[in-house]
């Protein structure tokens, strides 16, 4: 909702900005993807090093 308010209020002061905006959108969210992508992959290597870390202590808090 904030983004929209944004928009409209950039749009009343300068329409041409915001017209350019609305349309190199789609083109910034798809070279930011590959970005998201990687940093998704990463989260997932960095949370599976941490449980392999974390593992002896949880078998150890078992016993």
């Amino acid at each position: 909702m904030v983004k929209f308010l944004l928009f409209c209020i950039l749009l009343v002061l300068c329409w041409p900005l915001a017209l350019l905006a609305l349309v190199l959108y789609p083109f910034v969210w798809l070279v930011l993807l590959p970005f998201r992508m990687v940093g998704i992959a990463v989260g997932g290597v960095l949370e599976l090093v941490k449980a392999i870390i974390l593992l002896p202590a949880r078998v150890l808090r078992v016993v």
